[in-house]
This record gives structure tokens, sequence and C-alpha cells, in this order.
């Protein structure tokens, strides 16, 4: 299983890997962000919305994470297919 998903990556033509990279890279700049955002929770506790906008933040980036995948596999695959 692992290895069809390592093959159909090896597969996908530019404009598709270049949505997934691109858009991982997106998402790891969000997850930073909220990552830090939490972190000057931790220290201060003074403000709790502070957790929640980091939690909401994070959550985010990773949904965004697995749809920028997603998107980049079924864009090769209308690519591949000619539809």
């Amino acid at each position: 299983m692992i290895n069809n998903i390592i093959k159909d990556f090896k597969n996908l033509d530019k404009l598709a890997k270049k949505i997934i990279k691109n858009g991982l890279k997106f998402c790891t700049i969000l997850g930073i962000i909220s990552l830090i955002i939490l972190i000057t929770y931790n220290f201060s506790y003074t403000i709790p919305i502070l957790f929640t906008i980091g939690l909401i933040l994070f959550k985010l980036s990773l949904t965004f994470g697995v749809e920028f995948i997603i998107c980049g596999f079924v864009v090769g695959k209308i690519k591949a297919t000619g539809i």
C-alpha cells in the first residue's frame, strides 16, 4: 500500500507536485504560527483566548495539509486520464 502511494507520487506531473509542495509549505508556516501562539499562552495564562486561537490554527494547518495532498493526487490523476 505504501509502495503504491510512493509510486503514484513519483508519477505525478510537475503541476501536482507544485501544488503539494507549496501547500505543505503554507501549512508548515501556519503550524509554526499556531505553535508560537500556544507557547505564548503557556507562558502567560492571563489571556485564555490565545489557547483557542492556537488550537484552531493548528487543527486548520493539519486539515489544509491533508487537503493539499489529496488535491495534488486528484489533479495528477485527472491529468493522467485526460478528463
